[in-house]
């Protein structure tokens, strides 16, 4: 392989681990020869992809909640105890609550507050979090690659998701942010990306967007209609501009936003 795309032997570290974006990224990154360390509050599905993992490359998986600094802090010492240096942060842990949703029968005023802040506290705050933890044990090796994951319900309006399009929006505005505050301050080798998935289905979206079927529900239509390849994205499709943004080809990109959609982002619908 071009040694600009070689990423054998590099650690990687990945919160949400063990959800459906996450478990196909670490397993991708296993079968190219990095250390993998996934994080998940869950310790029943963590154990279980683990177990899924391990037939791949050399895994680890540690109980954290992205939202504990308590919790970030004692894993990062435990993983640098064992590979001295992290180089790969990819923040994939995410998700949405039914309360941060507006149905069509209802409205924004009628918003859970609750779930609203829950939903923010998750996807943003438990993106900073990681961030600031991991990421100061690469600025003082003067290197890395942070990976966040923002949304299409970043680039325009998508109905009903408010409290998800809220929150993935300021970790758009993080990852721009911390992009220059780490190459400014710490080296040109520290860099802060984000892909932007298009839609992909998981366990926590498949009732939205599949009938029981396994037709395609109203909303998914609305979808494809804005979607020029007609379909769902697949899980193993994020993970090209993944590996390309941990690796030493994309050594002069930082705070960029990728859309992997299918043309949605850029298409008008017209």
């Amino acid at each position: 392989m071009n040694q600009l795309f070689n990423i054998d032997n590099k650690t990687a570290v990945i919160s949400g681990g063990a959800g459906v974006l996450g478990l196909e990224i670490a397993g991708y990154l296993l079968k190219e020869g990095v250390k993998v360390f996934i994080l998940d509050y869950n310790e029943i599905l963590l154990t279980e992809a683990i177990g899924k993992l391990e037939a791949f490359g050399e895994v680890q998986g540690f109980v954290c909640n992205v939202l504990e600094e308590a919790d970030l802090m004692k894993t990062k010492d435990a993983i640098l105890e064992q590979v001295g240096q992290i180089d790969i942060l990819i923040n994939a842990a995410g998700g949405n609550r039914k309360g941060a949703n507006i149905s069509p029968d209802s409205n924004i005023f009628k918003m859970d507050r609750q779930d609203f802040k829950m939903v923010n506290d998750l996807n943003f705050l438990g993106t900073v979090y990681p961030t600031l933890v991991f990421g100061e044990a690469m600025a003082k090796n003067g290197k890395g690659s942070i990976i966040n994951f923002s949304s299409m319900a970043t680039v325009q309006s998508i109905s009903r998701v408010m409290g998800y399009s809220a929150a993935k929006a300021a970790v758009d505005n993080f990852t721009k942010w911390m992009a220059q505050e780490l190459a400014s301050k710490f080296g040109d080798q520290i860099r802060v990306n984000a892909v932007a998935p298009g839609f992909f289905v998981t366990h926590q979206n498949r009732a939205i967007l599949i009938n029981e079927d396994g037709s395609l529900t109203e909303r998914s239509e609305l979808v494809m209609q804005k979607t020029p390849m007609n379909r769902f994205g697949k899980p193993e499709e994020l993970c090209g501009a993944i590996h390309f943004l941990c690796a030493e080809a994309s050594s002069f990109i930082t705070g960029t936003i990728i859309p992997i959609d299918g043309g949605f982002s850029s298409f008008s619908g017209v």
